[in-house]
């Protein structure tokens, strides 16, 4: 997966091999996008934080709209979990 910073949003790009093999691309908000810059070597706890200080939402939102958004990239491949 490749990602571009367009104005506030970041756009996905899954790699191939051959260019007649990618079928989508995935746009993140910049709420995602956020989470996106932060998401390397950081806890949930902390990018939710984060979040919460500078996006001005509660907290449960923030925590529930995180794990969905943690979901769905692991879904694209964009990430995976390590221990």
């Amino acid at each position: 997966m490749v990602s571009r910073r367009i104005a506030d949003e970041v756009v996905l790009v899954p790699i191939s091999r051959k260019v007649g093999e990618i079928d989508c691309l995935y746009a993140l908000n910049e709420v995602g996008a956020r989470v996106w810059d932060l998401i390397d070597r950081r806890s949930l706890k902390e990018v939710r934080d984060t979040i919460v200080e500078e996006f001005e939402v509660r907290e449960e939102q923030a925590q529930e709209d995180l794990i969905e958004l943690i979901e769905q990239l692991k879904e694209i491949g964009a990430i995976k979990e390590v221990s």
